[in-house]
């Protein structure tokens, strides 16, 4: 008796082992987590750059001179690194629906993602709308406009880096959908995905990026970003595709660099955010070879956690969710109130965006119905 209960025990260590250490099926993907919160600070980074840019210049600051070279950051990033975001997000789709209903996972997404995008706008991020109406010069132009109508129109111009979950909401909502038509059937077969596949894949990248994009707001971009999202729940969300691609990691990375400087240096001056430049095949090109040599670098280099990677990871949504509002505030009020040099206007905008973005979460997350309505936590603090 006792070797049959040792037998069973021994069984279902094994079975936990597999299954959560380790090399097993369910283990957390360490890699996507980091992959997570350096694509946001590459985002926060990224909008720094933006505020005080000569390309994109509408809602900005603007530039400090004719020619300035690090605008080549935004040339170098902005193609790829949203469509990492959701490449990743339909990564972790399927490894929650694993072990989640489909009914809590829509629960779970509409709290987390719905709410802050919608009623959240009304309660709190017609903050981040007014200081971008501030920037733009649409205050004094709105003077005349009566006050609850000026307040729905800072609260749509709060939307700011929200466009991202929104569209995330949509695709969560889609994919429960087509589950319920596909039954699996397509997961199956992204699992025979080799690499030559991967890397055509750019061809269906640049047809939906040519389809569902809105007309005025660019960034809700939904062919290509839900293209992105699908493929990474139906392909990428593979252990076996991922080692394929891991394997690869070194010419995927070559070839991204190589296209990051051709993107640059042909399209420079060009409006790098406008469909002119994104809808080319080149940019399509770029951005999903960046795509997947990230995912193949990270997969062979950044499968790791320590203190930092876990703090950065834990903290990744609320620096997400807050970090443009403290950047719009503070290169505003330090360009109109100051005469800073520009080395000095990057160093303390980005630091305000960071410890600006830590400090709100860590304050809103503590306060009932607001971490909710704001942060789409649910729940008591844990």
């Amino acid at each position: 008796m006792l070797r049959g209960v040792g037998r069973k025990t021994t069984f279902f260590m094994v079975k936990y082992v597999k299954n959560n250490c380790k090399g097993g099926k369910n283990m957390r993907k360490l890699y996507i987590d980091n992959i997570r919160w350096i694509t946001v600070v590459l985002v926060v980074l990224y909008h720094v750059i933006y505020m005080f840019n000569g390309i994109e210049t509408f809602g900005v600051i603007g530039p400090f001179s004719d020619v300035q070279y690090q605008d080549a950051f935004q040339y170098i990033v902005y193609p790829w690194f949203m469509l990492l975001l959701f490449v990743i997000s339909g990564m972790s789709a399927r490894y929650e629906l694993e072990h989640r209903s489909e009914k809590e996972f829509i629960k779970k997404r509409t709290g987390k993602l719905l709410v802050p995008s919608t009623l959240g706008l009304l309660v709190f991020w017609w903050i981040l709308g007014y200081y971008n109406l501030l920037i733009s010069g649409g205050l004094e132009e709105m003077a005349a406009v009566p006050k609850p109508v000026l307040f729905i129109i800072m609260a749509v111009s709060g939307i700011g880096p929200l466009w991202y979950i929104q569209m995330l909401w949509i695709f969560s909502v889609l994919l429960v959908w087509i589950r319920r038509v596909e039954k699996d059937r397509w997961w199956k077969l992204g699992e025979k995905a080799d690499i030559p596949f991967l890397v055509l894949f750019a061809i269906v990248i640049w047809g939906a990026a040519q389809i569902l994009n809105t007309p005025v707001v660019v960034v809700y971009r939904f062919g290509i970003y839900g293209a992105g999202f699908f493929v990474g729940y139906f392909v990428l969300s593979h252990d076996e595709v991922m080692d394929r691609l891991e394997k690869c990691w070194l010419p995927l990375a070559v070839c991204a660099v190589i296209l990051a400087a051709a993107f640059t240096v042909l399209y420079w001056g060009r409006p790098y955010a406008e469909h002119s430049v994104l809808d080319t095949s080149l940019c399509s090109l770029f951005a999903w070879i960046a795509v997947i040599a990230a995912l193949a670098f990270m997969k062979k280099w950044g499968d790791i956690s320590n203190t930092l990677t876990r703090w950065m990871a834990a903290k990744s949504w609320g620096l997400y969710l807050f970090h443009y509002l403290f950047i719009a505030m503070t290169a505003y009020y330090l360009t109109m109130y100051t005469k800073l040099p520009a080395v000095l206007l990057y160093l303390f905008v980005a630091a305000a965006g960071f410890a600006g973005a830590y400090l709100a979460y860590e304050i809103i997350r503590r306060i009932p119905v607001l971490r909710w309505i704001v942060c789409g936590i649910g729940g008591k603090k844990k």
